[in-house]
Order: C-alpha cells, then sequence, then structure tokens
C-alpha cells in the first residue's frame, strides 16, 4: 500500500478525544472529512468529526472519546492510502515533483529537492545553488511524472 503522509498529531485537545494535527497537506479537502480512512502507527482509524481550530486540524477517530484512548497518538505521524485520494490522470501532489528534473528552454535546470506549501508554495530546485519557483500555472507549465521532467517557463529572472 503506497502511504501519503498527511501531517503530525501535536497534541490532544480537551478530554473528549480530539487530536491537534498540524499539516500542510494541500489536499486537507480530499481527506479530512467523516467516514475516511486515515493510518496511525500502521493501523487504520475512522475520522468521526472534523474541524478546523487556529492552524490546525482537528479530529476525532473510531469511538475514541475520552483523552486517556487517544494520548497514545501524540507526536505521531498521520499518512493516508494514495488509492483513497482518487486522484484523477492529470493530478499529482506536491510530493510527487521531489526528484524531477526541471527544464526551460530544453535545458536542466536542476532537481526538485523538496517543497514548502505555507501562505506562498514554493518549490526548492537544486543545482548549483539552491533556488525557489513559485508553485502556479505562471511558472509550472508542465508536469511529466513518468519521465521525471517538471517543464517551467519564464524564470530567468528568479535563478540568476
Amino acid at each position: 500500500m503506497d502511504l501519503v503522509y498527511v501531517g503530525k498529531i501535536v497534541n490532544t485537545h480537551g478530554i473528549k478525544g480530539e487530536l491537534r494535527i498540524k499539516s500542510d497537506f494541500e489536499r486537507k479537502d480530499l481527506i479530512f472529512k467523516v467516514g475516511n480512512k486515515i493510518i496511525i502507527d500502521k493501523e487504520e482509524h475512522e475520522i468521526r468529526s472534523y474541524r478546523v481550530h487556529k492552524v490546525f486540524d482537528m479530529i476525532t477517530i473510531d469511538n475514541l472519546d475520552n483523552i486517556n484512548d487517544v494520548i497514545r497518538f501524540v507526536g505521531k505521524n498521520v499518512y493516508v492510502s494514495r488509492d483513497s485520494l482518487k486522484l484523477k490522470n492529470n493530478d499529482y501532489l506536491l510530493s510527487d515533483l521531489v526528484g524531477l528534473s526541471v527544464v526551460f528552454n530544453d535545458k536542466v535546470y536542476g532537481i526538485v529537492k523538496d517543497y514548502s506549501y505555507d501562505i506562498n508554495p514554493l518549490l526548492k530546485i537544486e543545482f548549483d545553488k539552491n533556488y525557489y519557483i513559485p508553485i502556479n500555472s505562471n511558472y509550472i507549465k508542465s508536469v511529466d511524472l513518468e519521465n521525471k521532467i517538471l517543464v517551467v517557463d519564464d524564470i530567468e529572472g528568479l535563478i540568476i
């Protein structure tokens, strides 16, 4: 089973078994729904409730409705099965871009090493030094996961 990292459980909230997740996952709309399955410590759990509180995603799972039942999950990573995301053929996750060659005007400018999905989403490109490219359609023209190529446009001002 191919797992996708969603976030980390950083704490509990209240005494009724609510978990506080810190996540910068870009497709939360596909994951955090009542009835969906998540994976914590190689165990599958069903989401019973979901809400957003400040910068955290708050969930309850299974029938665990007491802080003593969920305290063991604090500090654990949360994953989801890639199959459960039901991505369309042209859809991809930002984590899929890591390792792709960045091509501009038929010249390779580096390899995607990491990404940041905060207020201003960026791809970290490593060549002779690190470059950052905004993740939007003005710069990213096409993604070919099969051939591991990311074609970009209009980046000369960003990499010089």
